[in-house]
């Protein structure tokens, strides 16, 4: 890939990794549409390190006390924007990380081949739209998350190892139904992307270590992970202020047409 190629791709991960309109999927027809393909592991590796960063920057906070509970010295938060004190929401973001864990260990092979259909991407594409338009018949409550709500959570992020599933549009999208606060349940979507975005990150790496990559090569993988984060963080703030706003459905739009325009004219 040249340099303009590597900053495409890495905008379009960054962005579409946490606006709800599915990163895998507009990856899989992005390569399609510009017929390139990253020639080896080392591109997926260092843009998911970008957007990994443009969480932890954003949720810097939420993340020193998650760290603090980890070693027990976490205590309530009254101010904290989850509401939840830290241990709890360490207790839940486990819970909501098992499904996606174990389907992605499971079904890793199958996942991988599903990658290569752009078909497939385009439909999800669709469910995914179909799915956020749903959301305006939720009813909004201010229900704290509690552990069901986390494990129900963690499935709909699981169906996003399929390309064309939006993460953040399932996650979010579930947590509306749920009758959780929309800022609410952003925030939690956001925080239980990291250990989701990690995971998949570390089983790569040690193909990464296997590959022998140019200077150039690793001056664009970098310029691509900077981009990635650039984009992510921009990203993350605009849907939280949609989110808020109440217009996350129309991301749908997007999607069903995108979808549509996929199946239509490429082949």
């Amino acid at each position: 890939m040249d340099l303009i190629q590597v900053v495409i791709l890495g905008v379009v991960q960054g962005l579409t990794e946490f606006l709800p309109i599915s990163s895998s999927g507009h990856l899989v027809l992005a390569e399609k549409i510009l017929q390139i393909k990253s020639e080896n592991i080392a591109f997926e590796v260092f843009v998911h390190f970008g957007t990994f960063m443009s969480v932890v920057v954003i949720y810097r906070k939420e993340i020193r006390g998650i760290v603090k509970a980890m070693f027990g010295f976490a205590s309530p938060s009254p101010q904290d924007p989850l509401t939840d004190d830290y241990s709890k929401l360490l207790r839940l973001l486990i819970v909501g990380t098992i499904p996606i864990a174990g389907i992605g260990l499971l079904f890793q092979d199958l996942i991988e081949k599903a990658f290569t259909s752009h078909l497939l991407a385009s439909l999800m594409l669709i469910i995914t739209g179909a799915f956020l338009l749903s959301t305006q018949f939720s009813k909004r409550k201010s229900e704290k998350i509690k552990w069901v709500d986390a494990l129900l959570i963690g499935f709909s992020q699981a169906c996003a190892l399929l390309p064309g599933i939006s993460r953040s549009g399932f996650t979010i999208g579930t947590g509306l139904f749920l009758g959780i606060d929309p800022k609410k349940s952003a925030d939690f979507s956001f925080l239980l992307a990291l250990p989701a975005i990690l995971g998949a990150t570390f089983l790569k790496i040690f193909e990464l270590f296997k590959e022998e990559f140019t200077n150039q090569q690793f001056f664009g993988y970098m310029v691509g992970a900077f981009v990635a984060f650039l984009s992510g963080y921009v990203a993350i703030k605009l849907l939280l202020n949609l989110v808020k706003k109440g217009k996350f459905k129309y991301f749908g739009y997007y999607c069903i047409a995108a979808g549509i325009l996929s199946l239509l004219f490429l082949r």
